[in-house]
C-alpha cells in the first residue's frame, strides 16, 4: 500500500509539473478609455501609465505580453473566460472582487474625487445630495460608493469617464466621481477644464475603494501572482517605476509604503 500510495504521490507531482505554466506569453486585459492610465489613439493603439507598465513588468518577468482592449463591464468575465490571463485597468482591490478573482499587491493607490463646475455647493450628506445628479463608471468602486451612500441621489451610469465629463460640460450632471487622476486628465486638464473643480474630500476609505490598484489574475494562477508581486517589488525598487509614473503625474501615486 506504501508504494502505491508513492506511486500516487510521484505521479500527482509529476503532472502538476506538467501542468505548471512558463508564462512565457502572458495577455494583458486593459479598457482603452480611462486616460492617463489607458487611452486608445485614433491608430487603434492605446497609451497610458498602465500600458508603459504593463510592457515592464512583463519584460521583468520574461514574458512577451499581448493587450487585449475589454469594456469595463465585462472585464472579469472575460478574465475569468480566459480571454486573457490578467487585468491591468486601475482596478480597486476590494473585498467584494477578491471573492472572484485574485490580486497581486498593489501598484498604485489614487483617491476618489467629485468634481463640479467651479462654484457649485457641496455636502457629503444623504440629504444635500438627495435629487443631484452624478455621473460614474458602471460597476467601479465610485459607483458602488454613491450607490450605498447617497441612494437618494439621480446617479447617472456611464460606459466610460469620459463620458461623464461630457455631459458634466453639458450641463446634464450636477457631479462626476473618478479617480482624481483621470479627472485631472480627462476633464480639468482639457479645454474647458478651467471652468470645474474638485469638490469635498478625498476618498479612500477601504470598505469602497479598496487597498489601492492591483492586478486581478484568476485564483488558480497563483504562480502568475508571485511573478507580477516580485515584479511589481523590483521596477519599484531600482526606479522604473518613477519613470513611468513621472511621464503622467506629478505626484506620488502609489501612496503609502
Amino acid at each position: 500500500m506504501k508504494k502505491i500510495s508513492l506511486l500516487i504521490a510521484l505521479f500527482a507531482m509529476s503532472l502538476n509539473a506538467a501542468q505548471a505554466k512558463e508564462w512565457k506569453e502572458v495577455r494583458i486585459g486593459v479598457e482603452g478609455f480611462y486616460p492617463p492610465f489607458s487611452n486608445t489613439e485614433a491608430d487603434g493603439s492605446v497609451t497610458g501609465f498602465d500600458i508603459d507598465l504593463i510592457h515592464t513588468l512583463c519584460a521583468e518577468i520574461g514574458a512577451k505580453c499581448t493587450i487585449v482592449k475589454q469594456d469595463w463591464d465585462g472585464i472579469i468575465p472575460a478574465l475569468l473566460a480566459r480571454k486573457y490571463d490578467a487585468i491591468i485597468a486601475t482596478m480597486d482591490i476590494t473585498a467584494e472582487r477578491k471573492k472572484k478573482v485574485a490580486f497581486t499587491d498593489k501598484y498604485m493607490h489614487i483617491p476618489a474625487r467629485f468634481a463640479a463646475l467651479k462654484g457649485t455647493q457641496f455636502e457629503a450628506t444623504a440629504d444635500f445630495m438627495t435629487g443631484k445628479k452624478v455621473g460614474v463608471q458602471r460597476a467601479t468602486s465610485m459607483d458602488t460608493y454613491i450607490s450605498d451612500n447617497f441612494p437618494k441621489a439621480e446617479i447617472k451610469r456611464y460606459g466610460s469617464a469620459n463620458e461623464a465629463y461630457l455631459d458634466l460640460k453639458a450641463g446634464r450632471l450636477d457631479y462626476v466621481l473618478a479617480d482624481a487622476a483621470a479627472i485631472i486628465d480627462g476633464l480639468l486638464g482639457k479645454e474647458g477644464g478651467d471652468k470645474f473643480a474638485f469638490v469635498g474630500p478625498q476618498l479612500t476609505d477601504a470598505k469602497w475603494f479598496g487597498e489601492g490598484a492591483g492586478i486581478a489574475i484568476r485564483k488558480q494562477d497563483k504562480d502568475l501572482v508571485e511573478k507580477f508581486n516580485a515584479a511589481i517589488a523590483a521596477v519599484r525598487a531600482d526606479g522604473r517605476y518613477k519613470a513611468i509614473q513621472d511621464k503622467y503625474f506629478n505626484f506620488d501615486i502609489y501612496g503609502a509604503e
